[in-house]
């Protein structure tokens, strides 16, 4: 039996259900992809638009993974600052990153138009400071972007702007990037499928890998039947697990925390959220919410690296929501749930390559991953064509491993988020 979406908002509030094909025995493809979130499904629907035969296996639901269980955000550039890239890559290979970042956002909106995907998008998102110091860094950042990269949809707001913007005393100025946006995020990755599928391409629910064996050509085997392709994708991102040892150190998977109040009365809505943008704070553990189409506050908050979840999610997000609205004290949390996403050592993505080149993969994405996974996607589908320069742009990258590799890298990741978390508070 197949296992439903974990409870949340997203699952309660799907618009357009997908159910996965059914097969009957052993299935042949030119590229059998590897797990159903924005990556898989993506490079599904690229590769089936260009003509070839695509077999998606996921263990669970289409987008039951972080793909279906994130804040939503749909944001500009990578998870580094521009001229962090700069200094790491050079002013070409920044810019090209940043072009790539650009395209990312406008291949998710053109996918919603042309598909018709039924998934709430909204523009901009507020990135407001936690700490006075830190304005003067975001008003600079603002004017590189402005001057450097020829981006005006970002502009600085002052601490009092942004008390306007985000309805909240706490914070001491920041951005808005109205280039940047918001999404139902499960029913995003759900109408990609159907849009996958709508173009040829078959997707498998319910059927986890086991293990794969390349020879002439690589069997994929599940537990009730085996594909043979001639390429295989993973993208499997933070739920890899021992599928592929050679990537396991790359990145360490953390689990990340959202809660979704009651519907708020409309006056109490546009208080809290008044332009009805995203916001992601300067915490290095991040605080970001929004609103709901039905408006419920989104509140993402908190993160835990181990195995399991926290008892009671909905009271460790509940502590971070009332610092920044203690107002809604006495608001009901109806939903409370939690995700696993994958984060590399610099915050870089890790795209690549195996067995020369007939295993592709892309993960890593760091929390920043609903505009750049559907980017991915796309990326691998030029790969597999033999089109590499903007595949190789990302897989270029440094991504080290994490030191001790995963036998060390809890111990070590629990160390350093602590002591950035202290950080936050001091």
């Amino acid at each position: 039996m197949i296992e439903n979406h974990p409870e949340s908002y997203y699952a309660a509030s799907i618009s357009q259900p997908f159910k996965g094909d059914k097969a009957d025995g052993d299935l042949k493809a030119d590229i059998c992809i590897i797990g159903g979130g924005y990556t898989g499904v993506s490079a599904a629907l690229h590769l089936a638009q260009n003509g070839h035969s695509v077999v998606l296996l996921e263990a669970h639901k289409i987008g039951w993974g972080a793909s279906g269980r994130n804040g939503g955000q749909v944001c500009t550039g990578q998870r580094k600052e521009q001229g962090e890239l700069e200094e790491m890559l050079g002013m070409e290979h920044a810019h090209r990153l940043w072009d790539l970042g650009e395209e990312a956002k406008n291949t998710l909106k053109s996918l919603i138009r042309d598909f018709e995907i039924d998934c709430d998008y909204k523009s901009g998102i507020a990135h407001p400071d936690h700490k006075a110091r830190y304005a003067d860094d975001s008003k600079r950042y603002v004017e590189k972007l402005n001057r450097d990269y020829d981006y005006e949809q970002i502009e600085y707001l002052s601490a009092t702007e942004m008390a306007e913007v985000t309805g909240s005393e706490t914070y001491f100025g920041g951005s808005l990037d109205l280039g940047a946006g918001h999404l139902h995020p499960l029913n995003y990755v759900l109408g990609l499928a159907h849009a996958a599928r709508s173009c040829g391409a078959k997707l498998y629910e319910g059927c986890k890998v086991s293990a794969y064996e390349t020879g002439e050509n690589i069997e994929v085997k599940t537990p009730n039947f085996k594909v043979t392709a001639s390429r295989v994708v993973l993208a499997c991102n933070g739920y890899l697990g021992k599928l592929e040892p050679r990537l396991a150190g790359r990145f360490m998977p953390i689990n990340n925390f959202v809660a979704a109040t009651e519907p708020l009365e409309e006056a109490n809505a546009d208080r809290v959220n008044p332009r009805d943008i995203a916001i992601a704070d300067s915490r290095f553990v991040i605080n970001y919410y929004r609103m709901s189409a039905d408006r419920r506050l989104l509140f993402g908050g908190g993160e835990n690296y181990r195995a399991g979840f926290p008892r009671d999610i909905a009271a460790f997000v509940r502590k971070p929501m009332l610092e920044i609205y203690p107002e809604l004290k006495d608001t009901r949390i109806d939903f409370a749930w939690g995700g696993t996403l994958s984060v590399t050592l610099n915050r870089l993505p890790d795209f690549g390559t195996l067995d020369d080149g007939r295993i592709v993969y892309a993960q890593g994405y760091s929390g920043q991953g609903v505009a750049l996974a559907t980017l991915a996607g796309k990326l691998i589908s030029e790969k597999i064509e033999g089109q590499n320069s903007r595949f190789e742009a990302i897989a270029s990258l440094p991504t080290p491993n994490f030191p001790g590799g995963t036998l060390l890298r809890w111990p070590g990741m629990v160390m350093g988020m602590a002591y950035y978390a202290l950080r936050d508070r001091i």
